[in-house]
């Protein structure tokens, strides 16, 4: 059994598909991902983690 990856979902993106391939990894509804991620948002955690995120993944 292959170990799960944690990839940048070239399908499932509205912007740069990190919620997408979150919420792939972890196999949710990428809604849920998003509004998450948006609720951190808020803070400049939620951003500065999703600019790292979404440089340091790799694309599917």
């Amino acid at each position: 059994m292959e170990p799960k990856k944690l990839y940048r979902s070239s399908t499932n993106k509205m912007i740069s598909g990190v919620c997408g391939g979150v919420a792939d990894y972890i196999n949710v509804d990428p809604t849920i991902v998003r509004l998450v991620w948006a609720l951190l948002g808020i803070t400049t955690v939620g951003i500065v983690l999703y600019i790292i995120a979404a440089i340091i993944m790799p694309v599917q």
